[in-house]
């Protein structure tokens, strides 16, 4: 059987289809925009001027600058992490701009004051997880339960913050990597740095020192501390998450939803989220929901361990 050599289908007719000059269309690549080779012996923030002036090029220079910008003008610089971030051996970038005057706040979950009071005092942290729980051995190590738990209970007592008291302790007994610490770097620069628990989250939770109600009474002073904090993020400040999917991307809503409640006009801040995978929550309360209360919002995706190295070294060499 011989096959028909037309469509037995019609087409549609384009003869008055319209068409425009490409001088007239609107584009949004321009040729002035595309990266630039990095040249031998050039500096770093050549290397961030070589970057496309495109998407997440474009949006680390503006972080960068905004940064720069918000420690000009005295308006905050605060930021909220997960406990992954240390584990990536990041700690000695943050607390060297905590050490500058760059980072005016600093907020870590649980899991980040144990890895962080792990490193302080042993120089070691982070242990497999599976391996441990097979045995019954994960979360175990008695050192750091009986460290957390107790100054948990001494913070309650003293009215401190879980984050303050656990900084003033590392410096105090003099721990052996208190320079690369979080909480003790943020203690000696009179920096807030606030432990925001839940509880039964944590591997100190499982050990009978565990005390509950001084843990709360601690961590609600630190979210209390973090909101003061967070009041001078307007008109200017920056507010850059990384890595927390759920805990602290919520902590940041109720700190911002307490200080609207207040009167505090939080417009022209920047909300920044950071992380190697973009999740949900972190997305709609650092970036969507600050641009409904008059800021800016950015998602970066990237590698702990790339990225905030690369803010860092942009924001040291335009200060």
């Amino acid at each position: 059987m011989e096959l028909s050599k037309t469509s037995k289908y019609p087409t549609v007719d384009l003869s008055g289809l319209k068409t425009q000059s490409i001088h007239d269309r609107a584009s949004k690549v321009d040729v002035r925009d595309f990266a630039v080779p990095f040249r031998k012996d050039s500096r770093f923030s050549d290397f961030l001027e070589s970057l496309p002036d495109i998407l997440a090029g474009k949006m680390l220079r503006t972080v960068v600058d905004r940064v720069v910008s918000a420690h000009g003008r005295r308006r905050a610089v605060v930021v909220t992490m997960g406990a992954h971030v240390i584990k990536c051996g990041l700690s000695p970038i943050l607390a060297d701009l905590m050490r500058r005057g760059v980072i005016t706040a600093l907020a870590m979950n649980g899991a980040g004051a144990i890895h962080d009071s792990e490193i302080a005092r042993f120089g070691r942290t982070s242990e497999d997880v599976a391996d441990g729980m097979r045995t019954g051995m994960f979360g175990m190590a008695e050192e750091t339960a009986e460290f957390l738990n107790t100054v948990a209970v001494a913070a309650a007592r003293d009215g401190l913050g879980y984050g303050e008291a656990l900084g003033k302790t590392l410096l105090e007994t003099k721990a052996t990597n208190a320079t690369v610490s979080l909480l003790a770097t943020a203690y000696e620069c009179r920096i807030p740095l606030t432990v925001h628990v839940s509880i039964g989250c944590d591997i100190v939770h499982m050990h009978p020192s565990a005390d509950g109600a001084a843990i709360g009474e601690a961590s609600l002073r630190d979210f209390r501390i973090l909101t003061e904090a967070m009041r001078e993020l307007g008109n200017g400040g920056v507010l850059i998450n990384f890595g927390s999917a759920v805990v602290l991307p919520e902590v940041i809503l109720k700190a911002i939803t307490t200080l609207v409640n207040l009167g505090c006009d939080l417009s022209g801040m920047l909300g920044v989220n950071v992380d190697f995978v973009q999740h949900y929550r972190s997305n709609q309360q650092v970036v969507s929901r600050v641009k409904e209360i008059g800021g800016e919002g950015i998602s970066l995706t990237g590698h702990h361990e790339i990225m905030i190295p690369l803010i860092a070294a942009g924001v040291i060499e335009k200060l």
